[in-house]
């Protein structure tokens, strides 16, 4: 095997790395797969993967990390969430989604927003309230990011195969 077939595999992994990251909180799903299409590209010699491609390959990256950041916070605070609740759903989603798998995913959020809202001193029923935002932001920013690894997928496959 010759050290281009072994770029070519490490870009692979990283692409479905990244793939994964989408929907789990622990990895940076789109630069990942970013910078597994950069090393397929690079290990190319950027003959069918150039410039154009890469450039739009990186804004639909830096439009992932802005949807990641701006999706969940927009969530919580249209529902009046205190940054108690907010450092809480971010915290339940990365160990809910850690120990717990998929259902700490769909729970871990709810439940750090909840508890965090309430630490704020919060009544219960506006506690439910945030948790509930919170998700449906962090539901709404995984479905745009999805959406976005997919059409990153989509542009490199057809520039390496179509060019």
């Amino acid at each position: 095997m010759d050290i281009q077939n072994i770029f070519y595999a490490i870009a692979a992994l990283l692409i479905l790395a990244g793939l994964a990251g989408t929907i789990l909180p622990a990895l940076p799903g789109l630069p990942l797969m970013f910078a597994g299409m950069l090393l397929a590209a690079w290990a190319g010699k950027f003959a069918l993967i150039g410039p154009w491609t890469l450039g739009v390959l990186l804004v639909l990256t830096l439009v992932s990390i802005a949807v990641d950041v701006f999706a969940t916070a927009m969530g919580a605070k249209r529902v009046g969430a205190s940054g108690l609740a907010m450092l809480g759903a971010a915290i339940g989603t990365l160990l809910g989604g850690l120990v717990f798998s998929l259902p700490g995913l769909i729970l871990g959020p709810f439940i750090g927003a909840v508890a965090g809202e309430m630490l704020h001193g919060k009544p219960w029923r506006h506690a439910s309230r945030v948790g509930a935002g919170t998700w449906i932001g962090l539901a709404v920013g995984t479905a745009l990011k999805l959406a976005l690894a997919f059409a990153m997928l989509g542009i490199f496959v057809f520039a390496l195969f179509w060019p």
